[in-house]
C-alpha cells in the first residue's frame, strides 16, 4: 500500500466557527515580552493546533491584526482567542486567584525537565514563555507553581521561544489528551 499525503479536504480540518464553538484544550498560553511578530505569529499557529483556549500577549508583545504576525499564523489570529494585558505580572495573578497552575518554560535552579512533570489534573492551566533574549521575569517565576525545564544536549542552551511553545504545549496536551483513564 503507498503512503499517500492526504489532501485538505480529506485532513477535514474544522472552520473558524466551529473552531470557536468547541471544546478547549483547558491550557491558556501568555507570552510576556516576546519581540518577534514571526515567533508570535508561530505561537498563535501551535494553539490553533491544539485549540489552546486562550493567549495573553504582555508588555511589548505585538497584537493583531499585524502583517508580519499573519505571515506565520496563517490565520490562527482568527481562530485563538486572544487579549491584550499590559502586565504579566498582573494578569498572572487574575489567573491563579481565578484558579489556574501556573507554568513558566525557563531554566532555573528549582526546574522539573518536561518529561519528568505530570499534569495530575490540576487545571486549568496558565504558561508563560519570556523574552526571547531575558527569559520570564524572575517576579513571574516566582508567582510560578512549577518551572519546566526541556533538556538539551548541546552548545546553545537555549530554543528558539516559538519551538519552546511547541515542544512544551505538546507534552502537556498529550497527557491531557491522550492519558489513560
Amino acid at each position: 500500500m503507498k503512503n499517500e499525503k492526504l489532501s485538505m479536504e480529506e485532513l477535514g480540518r474544522m472552520s473558524v466557527e466551529e473552531y470557536k464553538l468547541s471544546q478547549k484544550t483547558p491550557v491558556t498560553v501568555i507570552l510576556d515580552n516576546v519581540r518577534s511578530m514571526n515567533n508570535i505569529g508561530s505561537m498563535f499557529r501551535t494553539c490553533d493546533a491544539f485549540r489552546i483556549e486562550k493567549i495573553f500577549l504582555c508588555g511589548i508583545t505585538a497584537t493583531p491584526p499585524n502583517r508580519e504576525i499573519n505571515k506565520t499564523a496563517l490565520g490562527a489570529t482568527e481562530s485563538v482567542d486572544w487579549q491584550y494585558a499590559e502586565d504579566a505580572v498582573e494578569c498572572i495573578k487574575s489567573l491563579k486567584a481565578k484558579g489556574y497552575t501556573v507554568l513558566s518554560s525557563e531554566q532555573t535552579t528549582d526546574s522539573i525537565f518536561l518529561q519528568d512533570y505530570s499534569v495530575k489534573g490540576q487545571t486549568p492551566l496558565a504558561l508563560v514563555f519570556g523574552n526571547e533574549v531575558e527569559g520570564v521575569q524572575q517576579e513571574i517565576i516566582d508567582l510560578s507553581d512549577a518551572v519546566l525545564e526541556i533538556p538539551q544536549f548541546g552548545t546553545k542552551h537555549s530554543f528558539n521561544v516559538s519551538v519552546t511553545c511547541g515542544i512544551v504545549l505538546w507534552e502537556l496536551v498529550k497527557q491531557l489528551k491522550f492519558r489513560s483513564a
